[in-house]
């Protein structure tokens, strides 16, 4: 095994997307994670959207580098397994609803008690305190309440979802930088602690201005489609063929290149563009220029006119166009897996890009309860015992 975080052992008990991810990123970086799944059903990721072999495909993204222990932590004696787990484990994360873990006797209370060092992330709609703790909580919602689902749509149309479970890959992302921060603070002091983080907390942390522009000004930001309210000029434009131009020309210096490219010197020149305030108050006459430019050429001619000219500019990749593309492929952004069957599947690279200590692919996703013979061994429980344990469906082998 390689990767900064070889020798950290870490106790995945989440299922779904948030808890899981985190768990993930650990693992890409040599991180020996133990997920724990019930017997006979597993996480349920394993069943959503597109199956092979009856298997998501997503899983193999999602649980890649990770254990498979297959535990019913509803009995005791499995929760008693857990505990004993829980005091060689360096982290624990988990992402059921507040207090289930207190139900089962591992909360952190009882855990940190037994083990001093262990670091809990704790992922969760609403955080395990305030007034809404014990609501259901699952991403779309925390990204509807932390802001994020107000601005993501056309003026005066329906507020639309983004495409894949932002919220909750944004609450696994701040988990991950508090695992990190209590590492780095277990170094110095030898203590653990809990990490508490809310979906829509996670959503809100990345709203940028929007808080202190309605305290200071009371202007509550609605959405504006492709455009960003506030920094011109950056949008989508219509192209001859359709298609459209992402165009970004929000700098003083590329606003004015970005002119000269689609032969309007005028605007350049014009003293009352030079900066972001004065573009901003004339964005839809800006707009239109640019507009008018692109439904002259392609998508193509578009950006090759504006790479020249130093303006950030791009297309709309669908995911074929990812899969295409030569930059993805040579940053290492598409991996082939062999799978069980012999078939090659695809699956995205490994971020961040490490120098000296890189993440890497070491073992594909594993099937329910593959690993739980050698994680109950290493607790030092004999084949008997573990055979009783089976029998009395407490864990279970691969299925």
């Amino acid at each position: 095994m390689t990767g900064p975080l070889v020798g950290l052992k870490v106790l995945e008990l989440g299922q779904l997307i948030a808890g899981p991810f985190a768990a993930k990123t650990l693992a890409d970086f040599g991180a020996d994670v133990i997920k724990v799944e019930a017997p006979g059903t597993g996480d349920p990721l394993r069943k959503w959207r597109l199956l092979k072999d009856g298997t998501s495909v997503w899983w193999q993204v999602q649980s890649r580098n990770k254990r498979s222990l297959a535990l019913d932590l509803k009995d005791p004696q499995a929760q008693d397994l857990v505990r004993r787990l829980a005091q060689d484990a360096d982290v624990l994360i988990e992402n059921f609803r507040p207090g289930a873990m207190e139900a089962w006797g591992l909360g952190p209370d009882a855990l940190l008690q037994l083990n001093p060092r262990l670091i809990m992330l704790r992922i969760s709609g609403y955080g395990q305190t305030g007034p809404y703790r014990d609501r259901p909580g699952f991403g779309v919602v925390a990204e509807a309440m932390g802001g994020l689902r107000h601005l993501t749509a056309e003026p005066g149309r329906v507020p639309v979802r983004v495409g894949v479970s932002i919220g909750d890959t944004l609450a696994a992302l701040h988990g991950v930088v508090g695992i990190l921060l209590a590492l780095h603070h277990r170094h110095a002091s030898g203590r653990g602690q809990v990490i508490d983080v809310g979906l829509y907390e996670a959503v809100f942390n990345c709203m940028e201005s929007l808080l202190p522009e309605y305290s200071a000004f009371g202007a509550v930001r609605g959405p504006a489609g492709s455009a960003l309210p506030g920094i011109a000029p950056t949008n989508a434009y219509l192209c001859k063929e359709g298609a459209y131009a992402l165009v970004a020309g929000n700098g003083d210096s590329i606003f004015k290149r970005l002119m000269a490219a689609i032969g309007r010197d005028d605007l350049a020149a014009d003293p009352a563009l030079a900066d972001n305030a004065g573009r901003v108050a004339r964005v839809t006459e800006i707009d239109a220029a640019i507009g008018e430019w692109t439904a002259q050429h392609s998508v193509d001619e578009v950006l090759a006119v504006l790479d020249k000219a130093g303006v950030p500019a791009g297309r709309i990749y669908t995911v074929a166009d990812i899969a295409a593309d030569p930059h993805y492929l040579a940053r290492g952004m598409l991996q082939e897996i062999q799978m069980d069957d012999g078939s090659r599947l695809a699956v995205p690279g490994i971020v961040p890009k490490l120098s000296a200590t890189p993440g890497e692919h070491r073992r594909n996703a594993p099937r329910l309860g593959q690993d739980t013979d050698d994680v109950l061994r290493e607790l030092g429980i004999t084949p008997a015992q573990i055979s009783e344990l089976k029998r009395r469906g407490i864990v279970a082998a691969s299925d």
